[in-house]
C-alpha cells in the first residue's frame, strides 16, 4: 500500500498547492485581472498571437513543457534511490518549477509577450538581454539536435507507436481548422480526436499497418531526424492554430488520459497484485523494491548537485521559460487564465514524474526482462538491479525509457489490459511527448533567432520605410530565414557520428549527443537566470520577491556547482579501457566554461544594478500603433501593480 500512498498523497498535495500557493500568487503577487489587455488580442495576427481557449492552451503548455523531460530525468535519478527524487520532484514543483513557469508567462504576458530574454533587456539593461539571448539558442540548439534522435530510438524500439504518433498530425490539422473556422465547442471534436487515437494504439500494429511501422522504424537515425526537423519547420511557420495549437491539445488529451489509466492501474496492482506471470499463476503484491537512499551506487556522480540537474522537468527546467514566454503568453485570452496554464500545468508535470518514480521503484518490480530484448523475467529488487546495477547501465536511453515502459505497462496489466497494447500505448506516450517538445522548440528558436538577428541588423532610415537591408544578417529577421537556419544548424549537428564513433551513415543522426552533457547544468542555469529576470520586474514595482529569490540562489548555485564539476571531469577524462589517454570534448568544454562565464557577468551586472532599481519602472514600451487595439500602455506592458 505504500505505493498508492505515495500516489495519493502527491495528487492531494498538489491539489491543496494549487488552490492555496498558487491563488496567492495570482491575487497577491501578480494580481491577475480578467478585464486587463492580453497580447493575444492587442496584436492578434491570427498566426502567433491568437486568444486561444485555456483548455487548449492547457494542452499546448503542458505537452510542451513535458516531453520526455519528467520520464527519462526521474528514471535515471532513482539510481540514488526512490526518496531523494519524490522529494525534488514534489518539493520542487510547488515552490521552484510551478513558480518559475507562471512567473515567465506572467512577465511576458505583461510585456506584449516577449520572450524573457527581451524582458531581460528591458528590465536589466541590453547587454543582458543579447547574453540571455545566446544562452537560449544554444539551449535550443541542443534540443533540436538531440530529440530526433530520441524519437527515432523510441521508434526503434517501440514500432507500434510510430503509426499512431503519425496519425495525429492530420487529426490535429483537421481539429484546428473545424474550431477555427466554425468556432465549434470542444467537447465533440475531443471526444472524436481521442476515440480515433485510442482506436490507431489498439489496432495500429495489426496487418499491413504492423509490417509498415517495422519497416519505418528499421529507417535509420538520420533519416528521421531529417524527417522530424522538415515536420518542425512545417510546424513552426504555420499559424498556432493550424498544427501546433491542435496537435498539443489532442496529445494531451490523450496523454492525461493515459497518466489516467497508469493511476486506475496502479490501484489495481496496489488491491489485487500485478498480473500473474504465466497462465493459472498468482498475482504479486505491489511493492517499492529500490532501497530508499542509495548513496554512491557504482560509477555515478554524487548526489547533490547532480541530482538537481538530473530532474529538470517533474521539479523545475529552465526550458519552460521559453514555453511560458514564447509562444503561451503570445495565446492567453484572459489573465486569469494564467495560473491554470502557467501553475497548473507545472503541478501536473510534477505529477506524472511522481507516477514515472513509482512505476521505476515498484511496477518494474512486477516482473521485467533481465535485459531489453532478452528473454529471461525477474522480478522484485532483481528486476530493479537489472536496470539500474550501475550509473553505465541506467544511462542508456533504452534503459531509462524502457524502465518507465515496463513499469507503467505492468500497471496497467494489471487491470486485464493485453500485454501489447499496454505497451504500445506508453511507447506513444513517450514518442508524443518528445514529438511535442521539438515542434515547440523549433518555433521557440525561430523567435529566439529573429530577435538576435534583429539586435544585429541596422535598417538605414533611407531603406526602412521599404524594409530592406544590405545586412547579411537580414534574412535572420524574417521567419522562414530564421526557422530554416534553425533546422539546417540542428540537421549538421546531428549529422556527425556520436562522440568516438566514425563518419558513416549508420552512425549518423547522433551528432546531438556531443553537446548532450551540457544540456542537463545549461537548462537549469536558465531556470536560474528566468528567475532573476521575474525578481527584477516584480523588485522595480515594490512587490515582494522573497518567494523568487530563495528559488532563483539554490537554482543558479546547484547547476553551476554541477557544470564546475563536469568541467573537471571533461579536462581529466579517464583512460580507455585499452589504458591510452581519452580524448578531450574540447567543445563542450569551450561551450561549458562560455556558459559559466556568461552567468558570471550576468550576476555581476544584477548584484549591481539591483540596489538601484528598486521601485523605478523599466523604460516604457512604445504605444500600439497597428493591430485591433491601438492606444498607450504602462511602462509593464499591462496592469500597474
Amino acid at each position: 500500500m505504500q505505493t498508492l500512498l505515495i500516489a495519493l498523497g502527491s495528487l492531494v498535495g498538489y491539489v491543496i498547492a494549487y488552490h492555496t500557493y498558487g491563488r496567492w500568487l495570482a491575487k497577491k503577487i501578480f494580481q491577475l485581472d480578467p478585464q486587463a489587455a492580453v497580447p493575444s488580442v492587442e496584436l492578434n495576427d491570427d498566426r502567433d498571437f491568437v486568444p486561444t481557449d485555456k483548455s487548449v492552451l492547457f494542452g499546448h503548455h503542458f505537452t510542451s513543457i513535458a516531453g520526455t523531460g519528467p520520464i527519462v530525468g526521474p528514471a535515471i535519478a532513482v539510481m540514488w534511490g526512490w526518496l531523494p527524487a519524490l522529494v525534488w520532484v514534489l518539493l520542487g514543483s510547488i515552490l521552484v518549477g510551478a513558480v518559475h513557469d507562471f512567473g515567465s508567462l506572467v512577465v511576458s504576458m505583461r510585456s506584449r509577450g516577449q520572450t524573457v530574454g527581451d524582458v531581460a533587456g528591458r528590465v536589466l539593461n541590453t547587454r543582458v538581454r543579447l547574453l540571455f539571448l545566446l544562452i537560449l539558442f544554444m539551449a535550443l540548439t541542443i534540443v533540436l539536435a538531440i530529440f530526433g534522435l530520441v524519437i527515432a530510438a523510441v521508434f526503434k524500439q517501440y514500432p507500434a507507436s510510430i503509426f499512431p504518433c503519425v496519425v495525429q498530425i492530420p487529426i490535429a490539422v483537421g481539429i484546428g481548422v473545424w474550431l477555427h473556422r466554425k468556432g465549434m465547442n470542444l467537447l465533440v471534436p475531443s471526444i472524436l480526436a481521442l476515440t480515433v487515437m485510442y482506436l490507431t494504439v489498439i489496432f495500429g500494429n495489426d496487418g499491413m499497418v504492423g509490417q509498415l511501422n517495422e519497416a519505418m522504424a528499421s529507417w535509420s537515425v538520420i533519416a528521421w531526424v531529417i524527417v522530424l526537423l522538415v515536420y518542425s519547420y512545417v510546424a513552426s511557420v504555420l499559424p498556432v492554430w493550424t498544427l501546433l495549437q491542435p496537435r498539443d491539445y489532442i496529445n494531451s488529451l490523450q496523454l492525461i488520459s493515459a497518466l489516467g489509466l497508469v493511476v486506475a492501474g496502479l490501484f489495481a496492482a496496489a488491491l489485487f497484485g500485478g498480473a500473474p506471470l504465466e497462465t493459472g499463476g498468482e498475482r504479486m503484491p505491489l511493492e517499492i523494491v529500490a532501497p530508499a537512499v542509495r548513496a554512491e551506487p557504482p560509477g555515478a556522480p554524487v548526489l547533490i548537485p547532480f541530482l538537481f540537474i538530473t530532474i529538470a522537468c517533474g521539479a523545475c527546467s529552465g526550458f519552460h521559460c521559453l514555453v511560458s514566454s514564447g509562444t503561451s503568453s503570445k495565446q492567453i485570452k484572459c489573465e486569469t487564465d494564467a495560473q491554470f496554464v502557467g501553475y497548473g500545468s507545472m503541478l501536473t508535470e510534477g505529477f506524472l514524474a511522481v507516477i514515472v518514480i513509482l512505476a521505476c521503484v515498484a511496477g518494474l518490480g512486477l516482473g521485467a526482462t533481465e535485459t531489453l530484448g532478452g528473454s529471461e523475467v525477474v522480478t522484485g529488487a532483481d528486476a530493479y538491479l537489472a536496470r539500474y546495477a550501475n550509473w553505465g547501465a541506467a544511462q542508456g536511453l533504452a534503459q531509462k525509457v524502457g524502465a518507465f515502459v515496463d513499469g507503467s505497462a505492468n500497471f496497467l496489466k494489471a487491470m486485464g489490459i493485453p500485454a501489447g497494447i499496454a505497451v504500445a500505448l506508453m511507447g506513444v506516450l513517450v514518442a508524443s511527448f518528445a514529438g511535442t517538445t521539438l515542434d515547440t522548440a523549433c518555433r521557440l528558436q525561430r523567435y529566439v533567432i529573429q530577435e538576435l538577428a534583429g539586435t544585429f541588423v541596422k535598417i538605414g532610415s533611407g531603406n526602412a520605410e521599404r524594409g530592406v537591408s544590405l545586412n547579411p544578417l537580414v534574412w535572420l529577421t524574417n521567419k522562414h530565414g530564421a526557422t530554416i537556419f534553425a533546422v539546417v544548424l540542428a540537421a549538421l549537428i546531428a549529422a556527425l557520428p556520436a562522440p568516438g564513433s566514425e563518419m558513416t551513415w549508420a552512425n549518423a543522426g547522433k551528432g546531438g549527443l556531443i553537446l548532450w552533457p551540457l544540456f542537463g547544468a545549461t537548462n537549469q542555469l536558465l531556470a536560474g537566470l528566468a528567475f532573476l529576470v521575474i525578481s527584477f520586474f516584480l523588485w522595480r514595482r515594490n512587490v515582494p520577491v522573497w518567494f523568487i529569490v530563495i528559488p532563483m540562489l539554490f537554482m543558479l548555485v546547484m547547476p553551476a556547482w554541477a557544470m564546475w564539476w563536469q568541467l573537471s571531469d571533461w579536462l581529466n577524462p579517464a583512460a580507455l579501457t585499452d589504458g591510452t589517454p581519452s580524448p578531450k570534448n574540447w567543445v563542450v568544454i569551450i561551450i561549458g566554461a562560455a556558459t559559466l562565464a556568461l552567468e558570471v557577468w550576468m550576476i555581476i551586472e544584477a548584484a549591481l544594478l539591483w540596489p538601484r532599481v528598486r521601485g523605478v519602472m523599466e523604460e516604457r514600451l512604445p504605444p500600439l500603433t497597428t493591430g485591433p487595439v491601438a492606444q498607450p500602455v504602462t511602462a509593464s506592458g499591462g496592469p500597474n501593480y
